[in-house]
């Protein structure tokens, strides 16, 4: 026998409110295979849900549109302070300064070695401290860097910090609407289950071919199991055979 099963996706669970919702319009209370009180929490909750599920598509949205421009943002800040530091250790490679001055950007000293900027937080934390060390080797008598400048590596390292703040507020927005949709989710499970409940009730007079195709008509889904369905299609071949 095949077996009920419940909407797996928000779609379908719409789909499956929106059919009961329907039927409740252009069918008779005395009639309908459901109660008034099940189909008023039916139209109560169906806004909700709805609009929950379209805040939800528009932050991911929101976030996927963002995302792009945030990557290259992120990219061109990284790029800045990994060339920075490359000419401060070309300078101190030529002689032009001391190997100590690299100790202003909290690095040690006679280290050549690139800070990793492979995550966000490293870029954080590494632009403000090349930002402040700049700014303190050339209170200390330093001649500033150029190509890049200091200066342009705070306008790319302050848009990267902008950026990230924004990208933030937009992933924020989206886990709170995700979990709104979430805590809606159960309720609709609940009332579709309550709704699927009672219809099935009401047919329990019907057989079970006549009760699954008038279920059918209020959005219950009826499926056969592997087993089940591979007998039923090696009966519909030898069925063609001996017609045949």
């Amino acid at each position: 026998m095949p077996y009920r099963r419940l909407p797996n996706t928000d779609v379908a669970r719409l789909r499956a409110i929106e059919a009961g919702l329907e039927l409740g319009k252009r069918t008779a209370l005395k009639k309908l295979a459901f109660s008034q009180q099940t189909l008023e929490n039916l139209q109560t909750f169906y806004p909700h849900f709805l609009g929950a599920i379209r805040q939800l598509n528009i932050s991911k949205q929101n976030q996927f549109d963002r995302s792009k421009d945030y990557g290259e943002i992120f990219r061109k800040s990284k790029l800045y302070l990994s060339h920075f530091l490359q000419v401060v250790n070309f300078a101190i490679l030529r002689g032009e300064m001391k190997p100590e001055v690299i100790e202003f950007y909290g690095l040690k000293a006679n280290s050549k070695a690139t800070p990793p900027l492979n995550l966000e937080a490293n870029v954080m934390t590494w632009g403000e401290r090349i930002i402040e060390g700049e700014q303190k080797r050339i209170q200390k008598g330093g001649s500033p860097i150029y190509s890049p400048s200091i200066a342009l590596v705070k306008v790319h390292y302050e848009e990267f910090v902008e950026a990230y703040r924004h990208q933030k507020m937009l992933q924020n927005i989206t886990n709170r609407a995700s979990m709104k949709v979430a805590e809606l989710r159960e309720q609709a499970d609940q009332l579709i289950q309550e709704m699927w409940n009672e219809v099935e009730n009401s047919l329990l007079h019907l057989s079970d071919d006549e009760k699954r195709e008038k279920a059918s008509e209020y959005g219950i889904v009826y499926v056969y199991r592997a087993s089940e369905q591979k007998k039923n299609e090696v009966e519909s071949l030898q069925q063609s055979i001996v017609f045949s």
